[in-house]
């Protein structure tokens, strides 16, 4: 198979796509989930409550990163790439991920095992927004480029 750029971008909006029919089927049976899992967990009724909020805080940016990451491909596919409409949206992904990593942090209060989470989803962000600082300094160099030409 002859790996081709316009491939990846396919390959990664499949991915995307994925993603978003778990987190809709994770948004559907949250109710059920969370009280399955502190019925045989804890016990404890009103930790379910705590869970599905959780689940729904940390699912609106969840949702929020999908579509700035389906944006984001849909104009890497179309050639835009070092471009400013790019560096926001990598900003606004690196912000859900640190987002999400702040609502797993305070939901270590109730459930330790969220530290994994947080951990995981900040180091996201971080990674997100390294990336978007190398874009962004890219972006500035080839601006600077055009003007000496």
């Amino acid at each position: 198979m002859n790996w081709t750029k316009d491939r990846s971008v396919a390959l990664s909006r499949v991915c995307v796509v994925l993603f978003a029919l778990c987190l809709a089927a994770l948004d559907g049976g949250a109710y059920r989930l969370s009280q399955w899992f502190v019925r045989y967990r804890f016990g404890n009724r009103q930790l379910g409550v705590l869970l599905m909020v959780s689940i729904y805080a940390g699912s609106v940016f969840a949702w929020v990163c999908l579509y700035q990451l389906w944006r984001l491909l849909g104009r890497v596919r179309g050639g835009a790439v070092f471009d400013a409409e790019n560096v926001y949206r990598m900003r606004v992904v690196s912000w859900c991920c640190l987002s999400a990593a702040a609502v797993c942090l305070l939901s270590t209060a109730y459930y330790l095992p969220f530290v994994f989470v947080a951990v995981a989803a900040g180091f996201m962000g971080l990674v997100v927004r390294i990336v978007k600082n190398a874009f962004q300094q890219a972006i500035a160099m080839k601006d600077e480029l055009e003007l000496t030409v």
